[in-house]
């Protein structure tokens, strides 16, 4: 006789399995386009910079999946409310000492010292681990998020160091999520067991009688999603609607206020430059005339007089370069190497002011006025592939800028 297949429990309804779908994506998207910029140099972060096609869209599609994430974790915490005031569902992901007591005997257990493995409910102690990891993680990369992205903002209430300790924590904080779901989620749930549950939405009873068997006999016993009366269902929606809604535009005038707060040099724009010609006469001034003279001690010579020939044609008028660190250079150069060469200062190059620029990094100087071939910063922008890559436009007027004294003013 052949075996009857275990039956199955429905784990997740299908809006919850949604929108962790949406968080998985926004969170891969997140550490995709995230640790190329906090590891700039290396490269396999200069070739997918490369491919993303410059560092400006892959801040465009990190910020874009930044705002989803914002929006998806604003929905959890609807639906939070709804379910635990609506619902009166059991608050079963909130820590308590049972789950340091199921750490402690798993560990012993694991380690060969108890004999049997803690029996746990809806959700395990590595699960809730795991689920309040995340949101310490979304409070921390919200609030350095905001202000790397609002830095004149942040400059208004906080200290400007403020900014560059957020970037520093921002890039740690977004290394240790990622090692996290790779070493943790990644082997706990899908390798270890492949539990399939946020996928489908069930999960066989042979899984939930050793994984979550104090939950199974909830169930088994008419314990677990009790029903609610819907005159008390109809009550508590009215009550909750309203309070919902106005949490709901408070939270998304949030979201709206994190984008659009302020437009910082993060944006590159198209300058148009103008050129100035000097003025030059169109009748060309003549070479002067040399006249030599033999001492007079000497027996005299006739006077020789030397005259410089006049060219036939007018010469080209020269043409002077209007860019200057203020009106052109320094914005871009902000716009494209601030990220790596603004206050965190990569390899010693700060190109904040135009005095840090010209002092160079902690090769010696990367401007040599007057000489742009020998610049450092236009040798590695020529090479191309640079995670600051300027646009072959930019790289001209760079170049254009250099050569004409590098003027600050």
């Amino acid at each position: 006789m052949s075996e009857q297949p275990s039956r199955s429990y429905e784990r997740f309804p299908l809006a919850r399995r949604i929108e962790h779908i949406i968080m998985l994506l926004s969170f891969t998207t997140l550490a995709l386009t995230g640790l190329p910029q906090k590891f700039s140099s290396a490269p396999v972060s200069i070739a997918f910079v490369g491919i993303i096609g410059g560092i400006e869209n892959l801040r465009r599609i990190h910020h874009f999946a930044a705002i989803v994430m914002m929006l998806g974790t604003a929905w959890h915490i609807l639906v939070f409310g709804y379910m635990a005031y609506v619902r009166r569902t059991r608050l079963s992901m909130l820590p308590s000492l049972q789950d340091i007591k199921d750490g402690w005997q798993a560990l012993m257990y694991n380690l060969g010292f108890a004999k049997s493995f803690p029996q746990m409910g809806r959700y395990t102690f590595e699960e809730k681990m795991e689920y309040w990891a995340f949101a310490w993680g979304a409070i921390i990369m919200g609030a350095t998020g905001f202000m790397m992205w609002n830095p004149i903002s942040t400059a208004k209430f906080l200290p400007g160091e403020v900014i560059p300790a957020a970037k520093a924590v921002h890039g740690g904080e977004a290394l240790l999520a990622v090692l996290a779901i790779i070493i943790w989620h990644m082997y706990g749930v899908h390798i270890k067991r492949f539990n399939k549950s946020m996928f489908t939405g069930k999960m066989g009873e042979d899984v939930m009688l050793h994984e979550h068997p104090l939950e199974l006999a909830d169930i088994k016993a008419g314990l677990a999603n009790r029903p609610v009366e819907p005159a008390a269902l109809r009550k508590r929606q009215r009550v909750y609607f309203p309070i919902a809604g106005v949490l709901a535009v408070f939270m998304l005038g949030g979201v709206y206020g994190f984008v659009n707060a302020e437009k910082t040099a993060l944006t590159t724009t198209e300058r148009r430059v103008p050129t100035v010609e000097v003025f030059v006469p169109q009748t060309p001034t003549p070479a002067p005339t040399l006249t030599a003279t033999l001492p007079a001690t000497e027996t005299a010579a006739p006077t020789q007089t030397i005259t410089g020939a006049t060219p036939s044609t007018p010469s080209t008028p020269a043409v002077a370069s209007a860019l200057t660190w203020d009106n052109a250079i320094g914005a871009m150069l902000q716009a494209k190497c601030g990220i790596c060469h603004g206050a965190a200062a990569t390899a010693g190059l700060n190109l904040t002011t135009y005095a840090d620029a010209i002092k160079g990094s902690n090769s010696g100087a990367v401007i040599i006025p007057g000489n742009a071939a020998g610049s450092l910063i236009v040798q590695k922008q020529q090479a191309g592939n640079h995670p600051g890559q300027l646009t072959p436009e930019e790289i001209a007027q760079l170049i254009e800028w250099i050569n004409a004294g590098a003027l600050e003013k």
